[in-house]
Order: C-alpha cells, then structure tokens, then sequence
C-alpha cells in the first residue's frame, strides 16, 4: 500500500515535467529602415546610387543583428526581420543567423510591417526618422518623400514609426524599442508611449547630424532591445480607436482631385484627402495603393 500511494504522486510529477521543460516562446519582428542607420545623412549613403550605400548597407545590416543577437540572448526563440527601406534590398542576408527569417522588396502587404500577427510577442524599430511634419530631423518623410506632405490618424500627425505601431497594436503586438535619431526617437515616443530609444546620431539639420560611431551604435542598440524586451508587458500595445480616419497630403494637387472621384474619400483641401476605414489594416491597404500605384507600372 506505500508503494501504491507513493507511485501515484510521480507519476503526476512525470506528467508535469515536459511542460516545465519547454522554453517559453518570445517571438520578434524587427522593422529596418535606413535614413536613421548610425552616420546616414545624404542620400549618398541611402540608395545604390551612392558612393557610400554599400558601406552603410554594412552599417544597417550591423545594427539589425545587434538587434538579433540582444533578442537571441533576451530568450527570443523566433525572430523575423523585415527589410523595409527604398528597394526593400538592403540588409546583407547572408550575414544573418540561419534561424532568423528575412522579408524582402515591394510591394506587400502592410508595408514595412509586413508578415506581422498577433503570434508576436514584442516589436522593435531600426534606424527610424521622423515625420514630414517635423521640423527636425535628418531626412525627416513619412512614405514617401518624394509624394506625401502629411499623414494623421484620428487627428493625429504620424511617423512610419507611429503607423507601424499602430499596425502592431491592432495585433495586440507592443513596440518596446526604436533606434534613429533625436528627432525620431522623441516624436515616436511622444505618440506611441515611453518606449525604449536608442538616439544614435542628434539631428543638426536635414541633411546633418552629430553621429556615434558604428561600433558605440551596436552597442546601444543591443542595450535598449534588451531593456525593451524586458519590459513589453509593461509597455503594452498602441492601439488607435476605431473606426480610423486618416488624412493624407500631397505636393501636388492631381492625386487628391482624382483620389477624390472614388466613393469614400473626400477631398479637403486642395493638396489633401480623407478617408475613414475599419481599422489599421485596411487604413495600410488603402495607403499602400495611394502611396505606391502608378500608371507607368502597368506592362
């Protein structure tokens, strides 16, 4: 009879140990743009056409897996990058983990946050820059810097950084840490809530900063993704109220007359439109089309 009552007690302590044994999931999207990568001022180092781009391509790619390695070793067990500057061909792949997932080049759905689900337990934000509404910041545009003068939700002026985590949040998904510039850093926090903020060069104009070096930038980097994990639930996720408006503005005039035409989008000024959608993800579809579509794209 004691060897009866006692077996049955481990056999219940058997049952329980797999589940102890299992590491817990941490699973991670990070979101790589280029204008606020560490020395990055000009467009000689943002496009294959500058005779700095492959240089700082190796600068962008370092500031990534400073990302990866401080999310590695903060328990994540699954990590997606996605490569969301100018062509979307940027960060050097084969310089990466072979655990880590790349997403790479245009057009996709939800843009630079694309591939992100509510199976994600943190986001993080690489080489940001402020908004075309901000008057600070190097290379300060928001999607488009060639076609957009303004973008709000809800009334609010957004970054790419504040769309993306509001993307993030429909997800139930926190952004708990953004690296970029003064001016980046700060306007995102200011929206978005206190996340952690790697500022690795102070804007001195838009095409001028006070820069770290690379190698003092991996190293916050990798300081702030870690004290960023390490307080996701306490961060939460940035959520917008729904249904979302959202206005956008043009420098010129013609997409916002033509835009127009179409049934739910009003014209409010003579450069600029609003639209009211569901949610963020159809606010992403709709600007996606604005933003991108081109008749000249047609073969």
């Amino acid at each position: 009879m004691r060897f009866r009552c006692l077996a049955v007690p481990l056999m219940l302590l058997a049952l329980a140990l797999p589940a102890f044994s299992q590491p817990k999931k941490l699973k991670v999207y990070i979101s790589v743009d280029m204008e606020g990568v560490v020395g990055a001022v000009t467009g000689d180092q943002l496009g294959p056409g500058g005779f700095e781009y492959q240089r700082f391509r190796e600068f962008m790619t370092r500031e990534a897996l400073a990302a990866v390695t401080a999310a590695k070793e903060s328990g994540a067990t699954e990590i997606v990058v996605s490569d969301s500057h100018g062509n979307g061909e940027n960060l050097l792949i084969e310089q990466f983990p072979a655990d880590v997932k790349i997403i790479r080049s245009w057009p996709r759905r939800l843009t630079m946050m694309a591939g992100i689900d509510s199976s994600f337990d943190a986001v993080i934000f690489i080489a940001y820059h402020s908004s075309t509404d901000n008057t600070a910041g190097v290379r300060a545009h928001t999607f488009s810097s060639g076609r957009l003068t303004h973008v709000a939700v809800n009334g609010t002026p957004f970054t790419e950084g504040a769309w993306n985590a509001a993307i993030a949040g429909h997800f139930g998904v926190p952004v708990v840490m953004i690296s970029g510039d003064d001016a980046a850093c700060a306007e995102v926090s200011k929206v978005v809530g206190n996340i952690e903020t790697a500022v690795v060069k102070k804007s001195l104009g838009f095409h001028s900063a006070m820069t770290l070096t690379p190698e003092a930038s991996y190293k916050l980097i990798a300081e702030k993704v870690k004290a960023g994990l390490a307080r996701r639930a306490e961060l939460g996720p940035f959520t917008i109220a729904k249904p979302v408006t959202v206005d956008v503005g043009f420098k010129h005039y013609l997409p916002a007359e033509v835009l127009s035409y179409l049934k739910g989008i009003e014209r409010t000024g003579s450069h600029t439109i609003r639209f009211r959608v569901a949610d963020m993800l159809e606010a992403a579809d709709l600007m996606l089309v604005l933003n991108t579509y081109s008749v000249t794209l047609e073969p």
